[in-house]
């Protein structure tokens, strides 16, 4: 008798119902909407993101640990198990659900004003429009502190000008979360799609996350009334807070690509002849099989601690770092070594495991690049401060 990867580690005894058939219910999503198509989309470096929007609204899980506003106010554990299937899937959808909840919806339910929550969330939760954050600039990612894009008062407006990088859904979002320096430090600011001033060009050429619409913001002059900050973000350590909502959903989310990955290697060795016996036969295969289950257990084992952690409310954001640095180096080494048991069948987009390992590389690097995690676990480890 064989098991599925993951019921090797028994895991499903520590789910919840409830947790379970939201799990299954993206799942089957994902089977049905997405597996069918991603390699296209891949291919051609698209995504349907407003038909995908609306149907993931409808499914519930755009903000969907979130309270109020048409939110589903469900558990952590449930949004990581979420992130999981939707990223065995591709890299590119979990993205566009984190950013849409985790870092627009996320920044505008705990730092917006109620008239910008129940202007905005309700339509993010159901799809019907789109968010992006602006924080990375082109000369500052791992060191946001260092921004450039400033926010001047005039009269009671408020102009924007500077350039963001990398914003995940720019170009086809109704709504912008921006961060900017202001002479009372970092401030928040929502600037809707067609503010003028206010362009999002794609960024296209990417061999990484091809199934994902990928922008610059540029904000040139961009005028925008007192009330479209944000009231309770000050400082640096808002757009921070969002990032650790972010990461945690990374946390889980690159699991499911190696978990994609490595189910679709022992399928393969499985069926795959060689000298007229399964390549899973053969010893070299399994010590690699085993090796791959074996991390891929303990990264899901920590993910799920770090669930419960956040469900109790006492996550510590250097433990998302953990979880993070964990899952993601993990992941794309498993995908790399699922790619060698597929040999040259491996680089071709009949197979998932190379279009994952390619995401992966974006993966390990946006949300705090690894070793930005590694040093915020050394500086815990050893009390000192590393990063300069």
């Amino acid at each position: 008798m064989t098991l599925p990867v993951l019921d090797y580690f028994g895991v499903d005894s520590r789910i919840d119902d409830e947790s379970r058939d939201l799990r299954d219910a993206v799942r089957a999503f994902v089977d049905r909407r997405v597996r069918p198509h991603v390699a296209g989309w891949y291919e051609q470096g698209r995504l349907p993101v407003r038909d995908l929007a609306r149907e993931l609204g409808e499914l519930g899980v755009l903000g969907m640990h979130l309270q109020g506003y048409g939110c589903a106010g469900t558990s952590a554990l449930a949004y990581g198990l979420a992130c999981f299937e939707l990223e065995a899937g591709d890299s590119g959808l979990r993205s566009l659900v984190s950013v849409q909840g985790s870092l627009a919806m996320y920044a505008i339910h705990r730092y917006g004003s109620e008239s910008q929550r129940q202007r905005w969330l309700p339509a993010l939760a159901g799809g019907e429009a789109i968010g992006c954050f602006g924080l990375t600039e082109p000369d500052f990612g791992s060191d946001p502190s260092g921004m450039r894009t400033r926010a001047r008062r005039d009269g009671t407006d408020w102009v924007l000008d500077g350039t963001k990088m990398w914003i995940t859904n720019g170009s086809v979002a109704d709504v912008a979360v921006v961060w900017a320096r202001t002479d009372e430090g970092i401030r928040g600011f929502l600037v809707p799609a067609g503010t003028p001033g206010f362009t999002a060009p794609e960024i296209t050429r990417k061999l990484s996350l091809r199934a994902s619409v990928t922008a610059e913001l540029v904000l040139n002059g961009v005028r925008l009334p007192a009330d479209a900050m944000l009231p309770s973000a000050a400082g640096l350590s808002a757009p921070l807070s969002c990032l650790n909502e972010a990461r945690f959903g990374i946390v889980f989310g690159a699991l499911g690509a190696a978990h994609d990955c490595l189910s679709t290697a022992v399928e393969y060795a499985r069926s795959r002849e060689i000298y007229a016996r399964p390549l899973a036969a053969y010893q070299a295969t399994q010590l690699k099989l085993a090796d791959m289950t074996l991390e891929l257990g303990k990264g899901f084992l920590l993910a799920l601690q770090l669930a419960e952690l956040k469900d109790a409310g006492t996550l510590d954001h250097r433990q998302i770092s953990l979880g993070k640095l964990n899952s993601t180096r993990e992941a794309i080494a498993i995908a790399r070594e699922c790619r060698t048991i597929l040999g040259a069948a491996g680089i071709t987009l009949d197979y998932p495991v190379l279009r994952h390992a390619a995401n992966l590389e974006s993966v390990l690097t946006y949300e705090g690049t690894s070793e930005v995690h590694q040093l915020i676990i050394g500086q815990t480890v050893t009390g000192h401060a590393a990063f300069r």
